[in-house]
């Protein structure tokens, strides 16, 4: 008798079944992902205070910074801010060193997820303009981060993630780590403001 094939899939909490080398957009809820961002710890878990920063806060910091610096950022732009780790929920947060090493397997996977949390909640093809945006909001909160919690000089902060703009004190108290229910229910609460506002689907599929 042959052996089985390998499980590919995760159950949520929500009773979902998610293909991680298939996912599709009916089995993607955004309770999930809230509730599993908020339990992955960035930087491996190696920063101060007494909760770890997850990837749920960090979410909220980069959509906080990308505003900042694009004033003109509309509440679908928000969406994509927030959005952007979504895929963290089920395959964690792993530091850029180790991504690098392991490859275009990871990536994969990843960017499956993405694409199927993207087509979930009514996001377009990416737009070359928002993903630049995207990518320098999350650069400013890696320095930040890297600054304010996970130990670093600020020299070497600037070498692997540039230098970051002088931002406003409500956008850098975004970076102090909170409970792992209040980041949870800050970044649903976030999600459902930008998706009713923007028009993008937000009821769970059946």
């Amino acid at each position: 008798m042959s052996d089985p094939a390998p499980r590919a899939w995760q159950r949520m909490l929500s009773g979902r079944r998610l293909d991680l080398l298939d996912p599709a957009p009916r089995d993607i809820e955004i309770a999930d992902i809230a509730h599993g961002l908020a339990r992955v710890a960035r930087w491996n878990g190696q920063t101060r205070g007494p909760h770890v920063f997850s990837v749920a806060q960090h979410s909220l910091l980069v959509e906080a910074v990308g505003r900042h610096i694009a004033p003109g950022c509309t509440d679908r732009d928000g969406l994509e801010l927030l959005l952007h780790d979504a895929p963290e929920y089920v395959v964690g947060d792993i530091i850029s060193p180790l991504k690098a090493a392991i490859g275009d397997a990871y990536r994969g996977v990843e960017l499956r997820l993405l694409a199927a949390v993207r087509r979930r909640f009514g996001l377009a093809a990416p737009v070359p303009a928002i993903g630049r945006l995207v990518k320098r909001a999350d650069r400013i909160a890696a320095h930040i981060e890297a600054v304010e919690l996970a130990g670093f000089a600020l020299d070497e902060a600037e070498r692997y993630f540039g230098r970051a703009p002088d931002l406003p004190a409500g956008v850098l108290a975004l970076a102090e780590p909170w409970p792992t229910a209040q980041a949870q229910a800050r970044f649903l609460d976030r999600f459902h403001t930008l998706a009713e506002d923007s028009g993008a689907p937000t009821p769970d599929p059946e």
